[in-house]
């Protein structure tokens, strides 16, 4: 298939997106991309989960290929034709594309015939907080394709097209929610010294919170702890019976995450309770740390400086969070920042895919597939 077709296949998915765990119509896509090519389909892994297996040679190693499939619930507000056909649901972080390089190294490697071993060919669903690496992981995913070892990429609108980044060690941070909810006032506002007020002790709690990682953790480790979302009130003269706080803790090392949690559980309880009132907390740990083995790493930015890249070894990792860290938690693997060049930001309404990276992603997968099995 030319690239052009590629590129027409991808506009296609841009236009058609799929939230996670919903995504058939884009696994019906893939499988039977997968089966034109001669290529073995697995199908309904992590509900919508497709694995492509491609056995070539006499060799026992092997190696796991992901691309992510699902979109975000947001409207696509770009100009493009191809712009999202379903209200609400938008592809604005580009699997769009990283499904497309993946089904573009598939049919590459298919006609090449270099490869000695097997490779795992993984699309993955609900990548967006949903948790699908998990769920293809439960549902068998490794001990059904046991890759030695496990590889994805990211298109990076931070980096320039043609360049590539990747680091051993932490690459992405761990990802937890908070919610609180502060209750046990309520009353009239012309009265406040006859009800505990839920807002002003909500206000104080906000406050706090944002001084945990400034005074709780230490100045050497990362961490970060940010308020989103506060909600409480109907009315202009009364004070609400409660209140509600949401947000987010991005850390990197799990001592420093339980340290950021201790202390916000014991803010919240401490703080409402100076005011009269009462805390519930809610603390959600729903993504680790992606964390790449070193020697996987190594070969990552090998395989891009084999593609062509201008790679360099990136020098921090990203507060955002990625659950192909549940991959990794079970298997030697490496992610990797494919430079976008010029794109709207990540989960911006008129984020729209670069074609333009599809040749450097597919070149990066099958110089993989050669570094680890030619």
């Amino acid at each position: 298939m030319e690239l052009s077709h590629l590129v027409a296949l991808r506009r296609d998915l841009h236009a058609h997106p799929e939230l996670g765990f919903a995504e058939q119509r884009t696994s019906d896509i893939v499988a039977a991309f997968l089966t034109e090519l001669g290529i073995e389909v697995h199908r309904g892994i992590g509900k919508t989960g497709v694995v492509g297996v491609l056995r070539r040679g006499d060799s026992p190693r092997s190696i796991g290929l992901r691309a992510d499939m699902d979109a975000l619930p947001m409207n696509d507000d770009g100009d493009q034709p191809w712009k999202s056909t379903h209200d609400g649901v938008c592809h604005a972080c580009g699997h769009d594309g990283h499904t497309v390089m993946l089904l573009g190294a598939a049919q590459a490697l298919v006609a090449s015939g270099d490869v000695n071993g097997t490779v795992y060919f993984i699309f993955q669903p609900a990548e967006e907080g949903l948790a699908g690496a998990q769920a293809m992981i439960d549902d068998g995913l490794f001990t059904r394709f046991p890759c030695d070892a496990v590889y994805a990429i990211h298109n990076w609108p931070e980096l320039p097209l043609g360049s590539a980044q990747t680091r051993p060690g932490p690459i992405m941070a761990a990802a937890d929610r908070f919610d609180i909810t502060v209750q046990g006032g309520g009353g009239h506002a012309a009265q406040p010294h006859l009800s505990p007020d839920t807002l002003l002790a909500t206000s104080e709690l906000v406050v706090q919170l944002n001084t945990i990682v400034a005074r709780a953790v230490d100045p050497c480790e990362a961490a970060l702890l940010t308020v989103t979302r506060i909600q409480g009130g109907f009315s202009h003269n009364m004070i609400p019976a409660q209140a509600s706080i949401t947000g987010t803790v991005r850390t990197f090392n799990p001592q420093v995450q339980d340290v950021v949690e201790q202390r916000l559980r014991q803010m919240a309880q401490h703080v409402t309770a100076a005011h009269g009132l009462q805390a519930d907390v809610r603390y959600h740990r729903y993504y680790p740390a992606t964390i790449n083995s070193a020697a996987e790493a190594a070969v990552a930015l090998q395989a891009a400086r084999a593609a062509g890249l201008q790679t360099q070894e990136a020098p921090k990792p990203a507060l955002t969070s990625e659950d192909f860290s549940f991959m990794l938690q079970a298997r030697p693997g490496a992610y990797l920042w494919l430079g976008a060049g010029d794109s709207r930001p990540l989960h911006h309404s008129a984020y729209d895919f670069n074609d333009e990276v599809i040749p450097f992603g597919i070149g990066w997968f099958c110089a993989l597939v050669q570094e680890s099995l030619g």
